[in-house]
């Protein structure tokens, strides 16, 4: 199939843009390289650097009119979205608008969304997390996606456009950016491997459902088939765990060989207590099942930044 990846030249991005291309797909990639990486990129991938906000995206689809479209670029800091929440939703609302705009203009069949678990059900006593929870954003970056999904279902409704929306866990691997404020274990593996001491956000009790890359991309492949009719097509992806900061900085510390007590330091506006997703929706109705366990997915993310040093 013709297929056109936004945010193809980020972290997860640039590992579905390489899984769809060893699949045989005709990649398009949309990426305007704000975080982005031009070595993320797959070079059997065409590649249009542009914002996805821009008016000359019509261009593209009008030239490449793409059958189904992994819409992954954003915004995705939910510290920055409570500090700028205009600059959120002109990325994360509008710029997401332009291309489902684009899409039923130009005849794309199938939409999917990098949504986010956590952001949109915010604090909750059930744990892990259902996708029957009510929705409960706490930042504009969660608000953001909850809305998307429902214009997502709008589209549907009046265009006939079909579409996924992914609710994903905390996800991390290789081409994460250890320079952003998002994404702990990256920030973790590249302190302790330059002897850096890392700063810990609150007390470090805080639990996240952390999901390799390879996992996450997978649940995305799966679903670029025709999704039943009934089937409300919203998908929790993640792996059940719960584990806290310091259990996760203590296991990279062990598996790095670096004994660095972290800071810490108040916590950020907008985290969340405690987030856990229930994943077994997607596993009963698609058969998606995570193959990596942490240690391991882990051991691969460390392997990949000595690497990459």
């Amino acid at each position: 199939m013709k297929i056109l990846v936004t945010g193809g030249a980020g972290f997860i991005g640039s590992h579905l843009v390489d899984r769809l291309i060893k699949e045989g797909h005709k990649i398009v990639v949309v990426d305007n390289l704000s975080t982005g990486k031009k070595e993320n990129l797959n070079k059997r991938a065409k590649f249009y650097k542009i914002d996805i906000c821009s008016p000359k995206i019509s261009e593209i689809f009008k030239k490449e009119k793409p059958e189904v479209v992994f819409h992954l670029a954003a915004q995705i800091d939910v510290r920055k979205s409570v500090e700028n929440p205009v600059k959120d939703a002109k990325i994360n609302i509008l710029g997401s608008l332009n291309i489902l705009e684009n899409c039923r203009k130009f005849g794309t069949k199938k939409f999917i969304f990098a949504s986010s678990g956590g952001a949109i059900y915010g604090e909750t006593n059930l744990i892990p997390t259902p996708e029957t929870h009510p929705a409960r954003p706490e930042s504009p970056y969660g608000l953001a996606k909850l809305l998307i999904e429902q214009y997502l279902e709008f589209y549907k409704k009046n265009y006939g456009l079909d579409y996924v929306s992914l609710r994903y866990s905390n996800i991390y691997g290789p081409r994460q950016n250890s320079k952003a404020e998002a994404g702990v274990i990256a920030i973790f593996v590249d302190k302790l491997l330059n002897d850096k001491t890392p700063t810990i956000f609150g007390d470090g009790s805080q639990t996240r459902d952390y999901l390799y890359v390879e996992d996450a991309v997978e649940a995305a492949l799966i679903c670029t088939g025709l999704t039943r009719a009934n089937l409300i097509p919203i998908f929790n992806i993640g792996t059940g765990k719960e584990t806290s900061v310091n259990e996760i900085y203590s296991l990279i510390s062990k598996m790095i060989g670096k004994n660095i007590k972290p800071i810490f330091a108040q916590a950020k506006a907008g985290d969340l207590k405690r987030s856990c997703l229930d994943s077994s929706k997607i596993k009963k109705e698609m058969g998606w099942q995570p193959k990596y366990d942490l240690k391991e997915g882990l051991k691969k993310t460390i392997e990949w930044f000595k690497s990459s040093k």
